[in-house]
């Protein structure tokens, strides 16, 4: 496993979205979504998925110059349409939307349809924290998950993320998926031949199993919780939520009817919508107390937590964000880690686009 710098990482993807015909300042916010990924840890969603978005691009689902435009709206929501443009540039603009529409009016709403894959949820909820505002950041994905009960992939992994500023504390980001596990650990798990976790995956059968290739053997993710005793129905449930407001109230595909975000397989031809959805929300922390005052009470909210008695074995006690920050703080010095199947994937990308990768 070798390191490469942020620098080094981000002028690659940058220079190959470049070659693919994305505009400059779209190929610079792609890659900025996409780094973030990596610098904060969730290696499964940064540029391990470059080469994925290459293949949707080449297969012409992945419009690298999209008009990206509002298609109706109120003062406090709208729905945009990505024009089937790369997520990682069609998330940031809805998010900015919500963003403008809660400082007119206190909070912003924004659904989307039309779009791809959009990167980690959390770097969209939190474009929100600088302005003093809670950001929310959904996005349906591709159907790999079954309903609780069923063998049938019905839903994707649907994550959630909400980001909440602070004043001397680093703000509260939740960012998980709907699933025991994204698809994307799964990923990390073959690339390494590793066996996945009991709970995380159910094979065609509906039987649960350790294989961690079983959804490619036509088995499907869990919901979180992994089985009805353990509250899968409850994983179920938000996930199901998250793919309404992305995708029903938008007009992009819900449910089964998600295209895929491997290139390899084909959309449904009866669509019920267009592309992915997503959903953004902003609220302006003084349109409910000033904000001064909220954050001073976060600051204690998140010191009180911290100091919760652990429990044998453990350390500490996390806030939700604290690993993802370290890690990024760490990677930012150190560099980010890739493992050889990453690796060799870019080293294949930048020889068939001619550009080399440095570390």
């Amino acid at each position: 496993m070798n390191n490469y710098s942020y620098e080094a990482l981000y002028k690659f993807t940058k220079d190959l979205l470049l070659k693919i015909g994305c505009p400059e300042t779209d190929a610079e916010t792609a890659s900025k979504v996409l780094l973030s990924a990596d610098l904060r840890g969730v290696d499964s969603h940064g540029v391990a998925r470059l080469s994925g978005y290459i293949r949707l691009w080449e297969k012409g689902r992945i419009n690298p110059k999209p008009n990206l435009k509002v298609t109706y709206e109120t003062p406090s929501t709208a729905v945009v349409d990505g024009d089937s443009g790369l997520g990682l540039v069609v998330a940031p603009y809805a998010m900015q939307v919500a963003i403008e529409k809660a400082k007119n009016v206190g909070t912003g709403w924004v659904s989307v349809k039309n779009s791809n894959h959009y990167g980690i949820a959390g770097y969209h909820a939190m474009m929100a924290l600088d302005q003093d505002m809670i950001g929310i950041s959904l996005t349906n994905a591709s159907p790999l998950v079954s309903p609780t009960f069923s063998k049938e992939r019905m839903l994707g992994t649907n994550p959630i993320s909400v980001a909440i500023p602070a004043s001397e504390q680093p703000p509260f980001v939740a960012d998980m998926a709907t699933t025991t596990a994204a698809n994307g650990k799964l990923e990390i798990l073959q690339r390494k031949d590793l066996d996945a976790p009991l709970g995380w995956v159910q094979d065609a059968t509906g039987t649960p199993t350790t294989d961690a290739n079983g959804v490619k053997k036509g088995g499907s993710l869990l919901p979180l919780g992994g089985d009805r005793e353990h509250g899968s129905h409850k994983g179920y449930i938000l996930g199901s939520i998250v793919d309404i407001l992305s995708a029903v109230l938008s007009g992009a595909n819900y449910g089964p009817w998600a295209p895929p975000f491997v290139a390899f397989l084909e959309p449904d031809p009866n669509p019920v919508g267009e592309g992915l959805g997503h959903f953004f929300g902003a609220m302006r922390v003084d349109a409910f107390r000033p904000a001064e005052e909220f954050k001073a009470h976060m600051d204690n909210w998140i010191t009180r937590f911290r100091k919760a008695e652990p429990a044998p074995g453990f350390d500490k006690v996390l806030i939700p964000g604290d690993p993802e920050r370290e890690l990024e703080a760490e990677r930012k010095v150190s560099g980010i880690p890739l493992i050889k199947a990453v690796e060799d994937d870019l080293m294949e990308l930048g020889e068939k686009f001619g550009i080399k990768l440095d570390n």
